[in-house]
């Protein structure tokens, strides 16, 4: 019989792309004539793993976040795990908003995840729960690319990324 083979499946984001893209949206909200003269501002809090967004209203808040979110997009930051916060007051009459940004993958999507595997009654197939990932095993390596190709065409409400695979 065949040794079985697996692969990790992760949602991750890699943080020093985040800070790059930050640098970049940074550099053009100081260069855009509608911010001169406000109170815009990106911080990054890498320990909590957010962002923090102030802006002197709303509208300049939603403007803020597009050129974050396209900065993020160009350095191919997967903006599913983005979860925006509401936006409140702040001192001085600004607005504040903070982004989570969702590292690993939660509970609650690992049990989604591995319910719709078993749901799509692959044979031969097992997802367990480790933490922060699901580890797939079979002993098909067809299997397996069978369940990569299922995932990527289903939206869990994150970027899944898939690695560790041995064979």
């Amino acid at each position: 019989m065949a040794a079985p083979a697996s692969f990790d499946v992760t949602s991750t984001v890699d943080l020093q792309e985040v800070d790059n893209a930050l640098n970049q949206a940074r550099k053009e909200v100081g260069q855009r004539y509608d911010f001169k003269g406000s109170k815009a501002s990106i911080e990054f809090e890498r320990a909590a793993s957010k962002l923090v967004l102030v802006a002197d209203d709303n509208f300049k808040l939603d403007a803020l976040w597009e050129i974050l979110q396209t900065r993020l997009v160009r350095r191919n930051v997967p903006t599913k795990n983005l979860t925006r916060g509401t936006a409140v007051p702040a001192a001085n009459g600004t607005v504040r908003q903070e982004v989570a940004l969702q590292q690993g993958i939660t509970s609650d999507a690992a049990r989604d995840i591995a319910r719709f595997i078993k749901d799509a009654k692959l044979r031969k197939v097992q997802a367990t729960i480790q933490g922060d990932q699901l580890r797939i095993t079979s002993s098909s390596k067809d299997e397996l690319q069978d369940v990569m190709r299922l995932l990527r065409e289903q939206d869990f409400g994150l970027a899944l990324q898939f690695g560790n695979y041995r064979g």
